[in-house]
């Protein structure tokens, strides 16, 4: 009879022991959700079937905090269950001595239960907090974000004017390169017309350069047939000259 009074008992506090562990784990995960973590969108339902420990990883929003509230006061709803049922097993003992002991195991259960309670509501008023510090942050990284696209587009704004005149002062230096290029060539045609000219007049000068060449040649022939007819004429003179002396001097030769 004692061993098979023993199974429920043994029963219970194995069942005292778990909802006590998946309190824990469940105030741990409150206590996680207080961090500096995002905030995510709420389980589905298939994530509402998994165990405590699994959850933990998820800080909020306050959807799943308050889901999360209901599994744990669930939890401790059947502790308290199994506690009543462990003091009824506790006062049902015939010794004294079983009955004390289970009583005061008893009573600590229960003030671990308190102790989880305490420190759950402390997890909960800082997961609150730190949701909605997360929910301004978030409220302000949006206003930023909104303010770098009014920023940007202003920028895009200048950019764009900056180009437009860029583009402006391009087209107009491409109108005075075309203008200085209409005077270059303004210029090459004039110059072109001077080298025509130049050459009509070195094609003319070349004629009369032609032209003094012959008479140069011309008078160098005439210079050269008085040369040789002063000679002839001055050999004329001395053989005369020769021959008049020769008689004078000499009548006898």
């Amino acid at each position: 009879m004692a061993a098979a009074a023993s199974v429920p008992l043994r029963v219970c506090n194995q069942e005292i022991v778990r909802f006590d562990l998946e309190i824990k784990a469940a105030v741990q995960v409150t206590a996680a959700a207080a961090g500096p973590a995002a905030l995510r969108p709420p389980p589905g339902p298939a994530d509402r079937a998994v165990a405590l420990q699994d959850i933990r990883d998820c800080p909020g929003p306050l959807s799943a905090l308050t889901e999360l509230n209901a599994a744990v006061k669930e939890k401790f709803q059947q502790l308290r269950g199994r506690l009543q049922e462990l003091e009824q097993m506790a006062k049902e003992q015939d010794k004294e001595s079983e009955k004390q002991a289970l009583l005061q195991e008893v009573e600590n259960h229960k003030k671990q239960m308190l102790s989880n309670q305490a420190a759950w509501r402390k997890a909960n008023l800082a997961c609150k907090i730190a949701i909605d510090n997360s929910e301004k942050d978030q409220l302000l990284q949006g206003r930023d974000t909104l303010r770098q696209r009014k920023t940007t587009k202003e920028s895009l704004a200048e950019s764009a004017s900056n180009i437009t005149e860029s583009l402006m002062g391009i087209s107009r230096m491409m109108s005075q390169q075309v203008q200085q290029s209409e005077e270059t060539v303004q210029t090459l045609a004039n110059s072109s017309r001077t080298i025509l000219e130049a050459n009509e007049e070195f094609k003319s000068m070349s004629g009369t350069i032609q032209l003094g060449r012959k008479l140069i040649t011309k008078y160098n022939r005439r210079e050269l047939t008085d040369k040789l007819l002063i000679f002839l004429a001055l050999a004329l003179f001395l053989a005369t000259v020769l021959y008049i002396l020769k008689k004078r001097l000499f009548p006898f030769l």
